[in-house]
This record gives structure tokens, C-alpha cells and sequence, in this order.
């Protein structure tokens, strides 16, 4: 069979095929850019394996281009790596991969083409392409790659048990490429990621996220979350979100499961943002409810507080998963804590008071938490949703009139610590908080407008009330 390539694609593998030629050298276009090109996927990344000296063919490349991109190789892996254009290009050398109990990383040895097919993780990325001139565009597909996208299918080229064995990485791979691509996971396949789930231990955290983030950014992530819960896989490197699975009855009163509500919020944020942190707030806002849980008499399960158990987690959650812990972590520990917020003004008659809150403490990622509450309606009742949604309507538009007027979004108070000190001469302690915090609640309550001359006056009145004056 011959793949289609586009006439800029097919001029620089024609090109690296030749120069394999002059160096007689067979050369074949491997993996996921073969995989993706017969799905009809962009891919700019391309894998060449080579029988024989990839680093030199790499030069050899790179030497013909005007101008003249720097190769990137690696002497004791016999690999190089070309950055041209728009294309990211990898040689290697054919090679043969035998693994130690202990580790997942290989012990490698010169191959064959079909040593190098044999060690890849699934069919689908195990096609190779012909390079060379004699060849040019033969596919190479000795596990029915093509096949196997054609059912829509992840299966490995060897026995499932061993290949995960031997790097149990590939059982997240597995995975996050059912998830990528709605595709299924052949049962075989699957059973043996449950057999294998022992063998996690020996795959560091940051390559474990690194493969959750890449779920989280697909375009239906339930899907992975869903499979890792499955297979158990999540109990293993995520429990706290296997306890939020189930629900329980009491009195015939019964609560949501809260992990597949959760699977929801996440696909239902999913066309509103591209954003990973805010996919992971969606993932993260309920995970304070099994620490919170209870039956009370009388009125059913409730989760009182789960917010605020919830926010407390994340920086742990965050610290085990290796995620970032500045900004993205604050700025998800925050959604989580506010999530509740806009819900609640959408039960009760909305005062100024109340937005300038939300509005003061979400800051400019107000609109972001808007899209966290939205998401969060899943209720299978379409008439109580749409009255949700039309509540949440109301609360953005009043907190556009407060906004336009008070100007609340990254708002600071006009009387800083620092002015308090100098109008009466104090230093830092106490009684400057407490001035501090009350012209804020006073501005947030509508007391005074949002203004320094209102502000400044409120100032001196409490200042008075401390039995502060003025030195100036």
C-alpha cells in the first residue's frame, strides 16, 4: 500500500531516502507519524530507523539545507535529532530492546527491521515506510497496524502480558491513545493492564503525569479517567479519585457517584477551554466530598464544606502528581474553593454585597470559576438544567453592572498598610490590619464607593475609633 504525503513531506523523505542510498543504507519511516498520516491526524514529528549509523544520516540531512539546522544527537543512544521547517525529525539505528525486572529502561542492541517493529508498544504505531529510492512509499505492516485503525482497535504487536511487563508506561499509553482517538482497547490487551498494575511502581511520577495531562487534554477525557478507574490503574497511581466512586443508600436516599459526575464536569468544560488547569479544576472540584460525607436524619446525604476539604487537598494532590506548585496550583486550589460561589447567588436574591465578594475574590479568573459552575450542572432532569443555566444568566449580568461600576475585578483598596502608617504614625502590627480590613469590607458592603477621597475618610473615622489620630 502507498501513503499519501503532501508534496512538501514527500520531498524531504525522498531527500532523507537518498542520502540513505549514497550511504547504503536501507532507511524506513517509522511509528507515529505512519499511524497518523493513515488517520488523517497532523504530525509534524517524524521517526526514521535506519540499518546502520542514524547519527550520520542526521548530518548528512542536516548538511543539505539552506540554511543549515543544527543536529542534536546522542552518541551512547545512537540517536539525532534534525529541527527543520516545521518538521521534527529523529534518526535512529535499528535496535533491539531486552528489559531487567527491576527497571523500564532497555538494554539495547544493533537490529533488524523487524527487531525495531517487534519493540514497539501497539500495532498501530509498529507500520513502517519505505524510504529509499527502490522502495519509496511501501508500508511495512507485519502485525496488521492498518487493520487494527480500521476496527479502531489498541493492541500490541507481542503478548500484552510481557509488553507491559517489560515497560509499564505502555499501559498508560495504551490509554491516553483509546482516549485520543476513540478507539477501543482490545480485551486481551486490557486484561493484562490489570494483571500488570504492580508494575507501576517502577515508572516515575513526572512520565505518569506527563501521560494524564495528555488524557486531560483530549477531546472527551472521561473516556481515559474512565479506563484507568477500570483497569486499576487509578487506585494505584490516584486514589482519591477512585473514593469518589459509588453511592450509597440510606432510607432509600441515595447521592450522585461523584466520580462519574466528575467525568462529566470534565467533558462538559472540555469545548469552552484549552486550558489544563482549568480541565484539572474541573477534575479536582468535588474531591473533598468523600472526607465530608454524611447521612443526616431526616433530610439525606449531605457534603457541607466539601470546598474548603477539597481546596486544602490540592497542594497534595499537586506535590504527588509533580504538577506545578505556584500559579497553576493556586489558581486551581482557588476554583475549587469558589466553586460553589455562583451557584449559591443563584438561590437567594442577588445583593451588590454579595457579586463584589465573588467578584473581589475570583478576580480575573471570575470567568473562568463561571465556566466551572456551568459545567457543574449534570443533572439528567433537562428542564431544572436550563433553569440553572438561566439563573447563571442573571448572576453574569449583575456582576457586569457591579463590575462596570466598582471596578472589582484585580482590585486592590485605594488605602494601602502603607498610608495607614504614615497618616498615623505606626509601625507594622496590628491596628493597621484592622483599619486595612475595614475600609475594604466597608467598600464590598457599599458602604463607601470604591473611591480614595470615601476611603480616606472612613480611614480617619475608624482610625478614631482606636484612638488613632493623625500625625500630619
Amino acid at each position: 500500500m502507498m501513503i499519501s504525503f503532501t508534496e512538501k513531506e514527500e520531498a524531504v523523505f525522498r531527500q532523507i531516502g537518498a542520502l540513505a542510498d549514497q550511504l547504503g543504507m536501507p532507511c524506513y519511516l517509522i511509528g507515529g507519524f505512519v499511524r497518523d498520516k493513515i488517520i488523517g491526524r497532523n504530525t509534524k514529528d517524524a521517526d526514521i530507523v535506519c540499518l546502520g549509523d542514524g547519527i550520520e544520516l542526521a548530518h548528512l540531512f542536516a548538511a543539505k539545507q539552506d540554511p543549515q539546522p543544527a543536529v542534536a544527537f546522542f552518541k551512547n543512544f545512537g540517536t539525532a535529532q534534525v529541527k527543520w521547517e516545521d518538521f521534527e525529525i529523529e534518526f535512529v539505528g535499528a535496535r533491539k530492546e531486552s528489559y531487567q525486572q527491576s527497571s523500564r529502561k532497555p538494554q539495547i542492541t544493533e537490529g533488524t527491521l523487524a527487531d525495531d517493529q517487534n519493540r514497539r508498544d501497539f500495532t498501530i504505531n509498529a507500520m513502517a515506510i519505505a524510504l529509499n529510492a527502490a522502495e519509496f512509499g511501501n508500508l511495512l505492516d507485519p502485525f496488521n497496524g492498518m487493520d487494527a485503525i480500521q476496527r479502531k482497535c489498541i493492541e500490541t504487536p507481542l503478548a500484552p502480558v510481557q509488553t507491559f511487563s517489560d515497560d509499564p508506561l505502555r499501559m498508560l499509553r495504551a490509554i491516553r491513545f483509546a482516549t485520543q482517538l476513540n478507539f477501543d482497547i482490545a480485551p486481551e490487551t486490557f486484561n493484562a493492564i490489570g494483571e500488570n498494575v504492580h508494575r507501576m511502581k517502577i515508572v516515575s511520577q513526572e512520565r505518569i503525569t506527563d501521560e494524564l495531562n495528555k488524557i486531560m487534554m483530549s477531546n472527551k477525557p472521561s473516556i481515559g479517567w474512565d479506563l484507568l478507574f477500570k483497569s486499576g490503574l487509578l487506585k494505584t497511581i490516584f486514589p482519591q479519585m477512585v473514593d469518589l466512586h459509588g453511592a450509597v443508600y440510606i432510607e432509600g436516599k441515595g447521592h450522585k457517584d461523584n466520580f462519574y459526575h466528575t467525568l462529566q464536569v470534565l467533558d462538559n468544560i472540555v469545548p469552552y477551554t484549552d486550558s489544563l488547569w482549568l480541565r484539572w479544576a474541573a477534575l479536582l472540584h468535588d474531591i473533598g466530598k468523600p472526607a465530608t460525607k454524611k447521612f443526616e436524619e431526616g433530610h439525606g446525604w449531605t457534603f457541607h464544606g466539601h470546598e474548603v476539604v477539597g481546596a486544602r487537598m490540592v497542594p497534595k494532590i499537586f506535590s504527588k502528581l509533580k504538577l506545578p506548585l505556584h500559579e497553576p496550583m493556586k489558581y486551581v486550589q482557588k476554583l475549587v474553593l469558589l466553586h460553589l460561589r455562583p451557584i449559591s447567588l443563584t438561590k437567594e436574591n442577588i445583593t451588590d454585597s454579595a457579586v463584589r465578594r465573588l467578584l473581589f475574590d475570583a478576580g480575573e479568573d471570575i470567568d473562568d470559576l463561571m465556566k466551572l459552575c456551568a459545567a457543574d450542572i449534570t443533572s439528567k432532569n433537562k428542564q431544572k438544567v436550563q433553569r440553572y443555566l438561566q439563573n447563571f444568566e442573571l448572576v453574569k449580568e449583575r456582576m457586569a453592572e457591579v463590575e462596570a461600576k466598582d471596578q472589582l475585578r484585580n482590585w486592590q483598596p485605594p488605602i494601602t498598610g502603607e498610608l495607614i502608617m504614615e497618616v498615623f504614625g505606626l509601625n507594622p502590627g496590628k491596628q493597621v490590619g484592622i483599619l486595612k480590613d475595614a475600609i475594604r469590607e466597608a467598600i464590598l458592603d457599599g458602604i463607601i464607593p470604591n473611591q480614595l477621597e470615601a476611603a480616606y475618610a472612613f480611614m480617619l473615622e475608624k482610625g478614631a475609633e482606636l484612638n488613632l489620630k493623625p500625625v500630619k
